[in-house]
């Protein structure tokens, strides 16, 4: 049998779906996992999501839907995370295309429908964005889950909608979240966490870190994200709720916007319309922005000195853990140095290693 999973946001969703598929089906069936190639500017230095012109060595698995095996590439100066990601784990990973809008993605998911006859359909978020209305203060990223939301409830089958990790990607507040969950449907212990263990020495997803952080018992404060925000690590931190798919989208408002959308420049519309931006405008101008920007070189003396100041400061902030992706930004690193910056600390510092968070000192 085919499980599908939708990972409603793409980057550390996909991730946690294997985190998902271990738990749930024990890894008896095979999982297709839709996804979008969508990085953001640590890994990817062009603004917004990948389409299949973007690749090479695409494998087609239906009309509108192509599968993106170990061996394809992004072409530069694009980036991707996904042919490592098919490398290391065993699912195959089938690219979501957002640039027909919310038709093009329901058409996607009714192909793969009709061509696997998958035994379940699982739209994984992790943290809980997807059920956003659109207008809350602390929302930075709603355009991937609101437009996987409006495909996923038009297509003529059972789909569940699950979130992972209530709160843990910062965007909502897990007070708020909370009180939209519907019944548990699993909390991820340490086994769980390690089916992705070595994918996240390298993966940037901060959330997802999280989740299999807090699924190994790591409690505390954890800053993240450029703006360094502050996310709790609680008991709830490695659950999975489910939520009713028709509650969520009377609910997102721009989900319900884009219902009828052809193009990607038409989500964007309703975007900044409903929720005042597009964080594709975002990642537009961080990209001129940090081509402005001299990056540090990685002396380990020096790291050490700043990373040293960086932990005072944020003691006193109460932050008891941080991620890699937000040191690099911390210390005006480059997202290619991230995977040296984390051996460089991991070595100096070992005990302060919590996979695969960072342990302030």
């Amino acid at each position: 049998m085919t499980r599908l999973i939708v990972a409603a946001g793409g980057g550390g969703d996909a991730v946690a779906a294997t985190m998902l598929h271990a738990a749930l089906y024990r890894g008896e069936d095979q999982a297709v996992i839709l996804t979008y190639a969508w990085d953001r500017l640590l890994v990817d230095p062009v603004p917004g999501p990948r389409g299949p012109d973007n690749f090479t060595g695409l494998e087609q698995l239906t009309p509108t839907v192509w599968t993106v095996p170990a061996d394809a590439r992004p072409i530069a100066p694009a980036g991707s995370t996904l042919p490592r990601l098919a490398a290391e784990l065993p699912h195959t990973f089938a690219l979501l295309d957002p640039h027909h809008g919310a038709e093009g993605v329901t058409r996607q998911l009714e192909e793969l429908v009709s061509d696997l006859a998958p035994a379940s359909i699982d739209v994984l978020d992790v943290g809980g964005d997807i059920l956003a209305r659109g207008d809350e203060p602390t929302l930075k990223s709603p355009l991937a889950d609101a437009l996987t939301l409006a495909a996923c409830c038009q297509v003529n089958a059972p789909v569940r909608l699950l979130v992972a990790g209530p709160g843990l990607d910062g965007e909502l507040p897990l007070d708020y979240v909370r009180g939209m969950l519907g019944p548990l449907v699993h909390t991820f212990t340490v086994k769980d966490a390690e089916s992705v263990s070595s994918v996240l020495k390298w993966h940037p997803s901060e959330a997802t870190g999280m989740l299999a952080a807090t699924a190994r018992g790591v409690r505390g404060t954890c800053e993240i994200r450029d703006a360094g925000m502050p996310v709790s690590l609680t008991d709830e931190g490695p659950t999975v709720h489910q939520v009713d798919l028709d509650d969520a989208l009377s609910r997102n408002e721009l989900a319900r916007a884009v219902l009828a959308t052809e193009s990607l420049d038409e989500v964007e519309a309703y975007s900044r319309e409903i929720c005042g931006y597009s964080e594709i405008d975002y990642e537009r101008n961080k990209a001129v922005w940090l081509k402005d920007q001299a990056k540090a070189e990685l002396d380990a003396e020096s790291v050490l000195s700043q990373l040293g100041e960086f932990e005072t400061e944020a003691r006193e902030r109460g932050i008891t853990h941080t991620t890699f992706r937000h040191l690099t930004e911390v210390l005006s690193l480059s997202g290619s140095q991230r995977d040296s910056l984390r051996q460089l600390l991991i070595t100096n510092r070992p005990e302060q290693y919590e996979a695969p968070l960072w342990r302030i000192r």
